[in-house]
């Protein structure tokens, strides 16, 4: 996996780039693979942190194993159609967000027992896990919702998730930046309170 390395050549490319190069890769190129992962490995190192930001001082996964777990499984990846940066990087997230459920679930698994967990979700939808079980809280809260409404499932993921912004969000669905803030408000009330239980 390539290391982190800010260059002039890839702090110049045009925006548009990675989205060729995602197009070149999904076509079966691998030399684009190879050019695109240095580009786009500053974003995914910064999601990764953010990630792991929310949880507990004593997790044992690093912002660069979660990067290049991520990276190994959208290697593997089949049948992908990449449209643009912005779902690419929604994917890498999503794909995080499982990475760390799983570790979370074999964590639990390992613990086997505990109380109940606190999730603290702000306007932004902030969650500070203080456990393991928090995320896995969250996970469940998330497929429920997906359950009910792909469509706002889709949003928390973009722009919680992933980070990107309303405008991003809307790009990447294909739909307005009001109606994403409009569901972006629904979903995290509903998360709210499907995770407190109210």
């Amino acid at each position: 996996m390539p290391g982190s390395q800010d260059s002039d050549e890839q702090l110049q490319l045009p925006q548009g780039e990675v989205t060729k190069l995602l197009h070149r890769w999904g076509a079966g190129d691998q030399a684009a693979l190879d050019k695109l992962l240095p580009i786009v490995y500053n974003e995914l190192r910064r999601i990764a942190d953010s990630y792991l930001r929310r949880e507990s001082s004593g997790h044992t996964l690093q912002a660069t194993a979660l990067v290049n777990e991520a990276y190994l499984r959208l290697v593997k990846a089949q049948g992908l159609e990449w449209q643009n940066r912005e779902q690419f990087f929604g994917i890498s997230a999503n794909l995080m967000r499982q990475i760390l459920v799983d570790h979370a679930r074999r964590s639990a698994a390992a613990k086997r027992g505990g109380g109940g967990a606190a999730v603290t979700l702000d306007d932004n939808l902030g969650v500070k896990n203080e456990c393991d079980e928090d995320l896995l809280l969250l996970d469940e809260a998330l497929t429920k919702l997906a359950d009910l409404d792909p469509f706002a499932a889709r949003i928390v993921e973009l722009r919680y998730f992933a980070g990107l912004t309303v405008e991003e969000t809307a790009s990447v669905l294909k739909t307005s930046p009001t109606t994403i803030k409009r569901e972006w408000t629904t979903a995290r009330l509903w998360l709210h309170r499907e995770i407190s239980g109210r």
